[in-house]
């Protein structure tokens, strides 16, 4: 019994007006709630990013969806486990349980499914010895809307790795993917299948964000998408590439305060009946197999 899907992530950022205006030129979709500014992937029926009023930016909690059975079953390993059961914040409200994890992110876990996304078309690509595309240009218009269909997963940097990855697994019922040494490590949803990842951590002195990844329908909205936030004057995090654990294309941009969000395409994804063995990657394997050089502010917490 276990979580079975990432819902949204909440952040605390001096003025939710500029998060908003950001995820806009992103390609979500947003509205005022209140205090709150909630942004949603167009056609998806779910929050998916949260923005309510804080004195510096900072992860302010994660969701996480489960059955009635998983989250009556969770309650209790949290007992067991000695973690304290909360209330949930006034400025963010919502059902379900809520409590810390090991390095103090307040996590909510509720009664909940992934809503469905959009689909995309099929990306027909012609290589040697398949011409999937015949008589029509495989190239974009320039003007194709970037709409991400869905919140992926989101990474935390944490100086307690091996407290995380079995605080996790133990007790929240996730599921080790893989991992590179104690660089990073990627957890799934631990009932039925999942992509490779919807939670990771990065090796750091101290807790932080930093990105939350967002699933687009192919390479052209991947590239669309974060040149046009370059030219509207937003910073270039990394990309474009392609990571070894998880194998998603992705391409990074920097938020108004520093953090990533990233625009990824085809990741692995693990069937829930599947006998998946984590490999432990070796360093060199741990961010990327092909693009720019890792920018030496990848790894940076800019937290305090």
């Amino acid at each position: 019994m276990t979580v079975r899907s990432l819902q949204h992530i909440a952040l605390a950022v001096p003025d939710p007006a500029v998060g908003k205006k950001f995820y806009t030129d992103f390609g979500l979709e947003g509205r005022d709630d209140g205090r709150r500014v909630v942004m949603r992937c167009h056609g998806r029926d779910q929050d998916q990013v949260v923005l309510v009023e804080g004195g510096k930016k900072r992860m302010h909690h994660i969701c996480f969806g489960a059955g009635a059975e998983a989250l009556a079953a969770l309650k209790t390993r949290l007992e067991n486990n000695v973690t304290r059961l909360l209330d949930a914040p006034k400025e963010a409200p919502g059902d379900g349980i809520w409590f810390r994890d090991p390095d103090e992110l307040l996590v909510n876990v509720r009664v909940a499914e992934p809503a469905p996304w959009l689909p995309a078309a099929e990306w027909k690509i012609n290589n040697p010895g398949h011409l999937n595309r015949n008589g029509v240009p495989g190239h974009p218009r320039r003007d194709m809307p970037v709409r991400p269909r869905r919140l992926g997963h989101t990474l935390r940097f944490t100086p307690s790795m091996e407290k995380q990855v079995d605080f996790y697994t133990r007790v929240v019922g996730m599921r080790l993917s893989d991992r590179s040494q104690d660089i990073v490590a990627f957890l799934r949803s631990g009932e039925g299948g999942s992509d490779h990842h919807v939670l990771g951590f990065i090796k750091s002195d101290r807790p932080g964000y930093h990105h939350a990844s967002f699933e687009v329908a192919n390479v052209d909205e991947l590239g669309l998408g974060a040149c046009r936030l370059i030219d509207k004057g937003y910073r270039n995090g990394w990309g474009f590439g392609r990571h070894v654990i998880g194998s998603n294309f992705f391409h990074y941009i920097r938020d108004p305060w520093g953090s990533l969000v990233e625009y990824f395409c085809d990741i692995d994804y693990i069937p829930g009946d599947m006998d998946w063995k984590p490999t432990n990657y070796a360093p060199e394997d741990s961010l990327y197999v092909w693009g720019p050089n890792v920018p030496d502010d990848f790894g940076l917490n800019f937290e305090d």
